[in-house]
């Protein structure tokens, strides 16, 4: 007989799966290496602290590039995996930065508004523990730098397709400045509009550098469209925001906070599109690790004269690997040149070396001795 009033049994739950507990196992080894690193993170800081106490007493700078090179190439050599390289630089960029920040805050002046690609690469270099200070023209940051407004400056050098930023090069004729450190930031060209498509574009907005970095692009693709340079691609983005027939050339983070569409992206006329920056400080920096030297110098208005200065340093076996020329305001037709070295010329081994230049031009100063920047992965 059936009973009556049945029980109606509920199915035994599955009994758990051999993976979900491994998965449990590796939550809780993740959550003890936190707390691990968690601590060590906190020990590192009280110990930065301390390094940056010390620091105030002597007068010696936050920013130390050559000691932090130093450190990533020690733990680059060090790290088995899986880790990789940029993951590694990615992290320590934060951890640096978070240091830096605990010992001083920095002020760093860039050229503003935010949003331009100077203020993104100074992000990049410094990440989110410095004060990032806008600034509306490049004079105003080697001004700021120079008067201790601002502890350091980001100016750009060079582009990868457009060449020399020669406003920068005057400026360190003029201002007593240094080259802290340099580095070279990726950069990636949007166009940015309120149009509905390319057709409706007939004025396009940015500085006179991005506009030379896409020239190519903006003759194939927009031979109508008049080309305006301004003083920051953020204020050409701006620009653009106000105007239905314009467009403006900058980065694309810049379209969604300005209401714009990005009518075209990677606008850049070649794929590996770059742009040297240099940290600028009020004093000569003495770096560990420092391989490259940027410096100034006048020589007599003669036959033979650049020539002698290439002698001495093809004797000594020294690569140069910038020169340019700029023409000296106090003097008309006379010329300073602009010069990269691969060396160290303040070291004790490149004395003789300097002495021969110092003794050759009519005047020579050195800009800075830096560690060379690395070259992003194309």
């Amino acid at each position: 007989m059936c009973p009556s009033n049945p029980k109606i049994q509920e199915p035994a739950a599955p009994p758990p799966d051999g993976r979900d507990a491994r998965l449990e196992r590796l939550r809780e080894t993740i959550d003890a290496l936190d707390a691990d690193l968690l601590a060590l993170l906190n020990r590192r800081a009280a110990a930065s602290m301390e390094v940056g106490r010390l620091k105030a007493e002597t007068g010696a700078p936050v920013f130390r590039p050559g000691r932090e090179e130093a450190l990533l190439g020690r733990l680059l050599a060090a790290n088995d995996g899986p880790l990789q390289e940029e993951h590694i630089r990615s992290i320590y960029r934060e951890i640096l930065s978070a240091s830096r920040a605990l010992q001083r805050p920095l002020r760093v002046a860039f050229l503003g508004p935010e949003g331009t690609f100077s203020h993104m690469a100074c992000l990049e270099h410094f990440s989110s523990g410095v004060s990032c200070v806008p600034m509306a023209h490049l004079e105003d940051i080697f001004e700021a730098v120079e008067k201790r407004a601002c502890e350091l400056g980001v100016v750009p050098l060079e582009n990868a397709v457009y060449g020399t930023v020669v406003q920068s090069l005057d400026l360190f004729a003029r201002y007593e400045v240094f080259v802290q450190a340099e580095w070279i930031s990726r950069i990636h060209l949007s166009l940015l509009s309120r149009a509905a498509s390319l057709a409706g574009v007939q004025i396009v907005y940015s500085h006179a550098q991005p506009l030379g970095q896409c020239a190519s692009w903006l003759r194939q693709n927009l031979p109508q469209a008049k080309q305006v340079s301004l003083e920051s691609t953020a204020a050409a983005a701006h620009r653009a925001s106000r105007e239905e027939d314009s467009a403006a050339v900058a980065h694309a983070g810049l379209a969604e906070s300005l209401g714009l569409g990005i009518l075209a992206s990677s606008i850049d006329d070649i794929p590996d599109n770059s742009t040297r920056f240099f940290v600028i400080g009020p004093s000569p920096a003495a770096e560990p690790g420092a391989n490259k030297s940027s410096l100034l110098f006048a020589l007599a208005d003669k036959p033979g004269s650049l020539a002698g200065v290439l002698h001495i340093l093809a004797a000594a076996d020294i690569n140069l690997s910038k020169l340019e020329s700029r023409p000296l305001r106090e003097e008309r037709w006379k010329y300073l040149f602009f010069a990269d070295l691969d060396c160290d010329l303040t070291s004790g081994e490149n004395a003789p070396v300097l002495q021969a230049m110092r003794d050759y031009c009519l005047r020579l100063r050195v800009l800075g001795v830096y560690p060379a920047a690395r070259r992003p992965p194309a």
